[in-house]
């Protein structure tokens, strides 16, 4: 049994071109178009990719087809070693101090009194401390407009070439 064809779609249910661009397609020509090679873009892999992937189906086909009644039965030996003697005393030694500290009996402790002593500077050392403090705002404010000008004069003049020239003849 063969389908029929569809029937062509008549003209007025055709989509409309507009005119110059129906006059742009009568007018083309196919030989203006330019030569142009091409590429393809399609890369096989390598013989490496080929063969990691045939490896790789053949494990997985292994996998899958394995038969369970090859495998032998074992019996699992479960191993817990036992600590050495240090170990065991240091653990005995580390509970005995915790369950001393623990169940300590506070009742056998005696009462004490703590008094806390302030030991307070006495009045030679605050008069110093004022003094020093005194000292050190003085020399922060000092203003030195207050200032006198003064003109220095050399009392022990440099000596000039000549003299040190007639110093090293001499």
């Amino acid at each position: 049994m063969s389908c029929p064809m569809p029937a062509p779609p008549a003209l007025k249910d055709l989509p409309k071109v507009a005119g110059d661009l129906k006059s742009e397609l009568e007018a083309f020509k196919a030989t203006n178009l330019k030569n142009a090679d091409t590429q393809e873009k399609i890369v096989l892999p390598s013989a490496e990719d080929v063969a990691a992937e045939k490896n790789e189906k053949a494990l997985i086909q292994g996998i899958e087809h394995f038969e369970k009644t090859k495998l032998k039965h074992t019996e699992t030996q479960e191993k817990n070693p036992l600590p050495d003697k240090e170990v065991v005393l240091q653990e005995k030694t580390h509970q005995n101090l915790l369950g001393g500290v623990e169940h300590f009996d506070k009742t056998t402790m005696k009462h004490t009194t703590t008094t806390e002593k302030v030991v307070l500077p006495d009045s030679e050392v605050i008069q110093l401390e004022k003094g020093q403090r005194q000292l050190i705002s003085g020399i922060e404010n000092f203003d030195s407009s207050k200032l006198k000008h003064a003109e220095t004069c050399e009392k022990n003049p440099l000596p000039t070439k000549e003299i040190i020239d007639q110093e090293k003849s001499a």
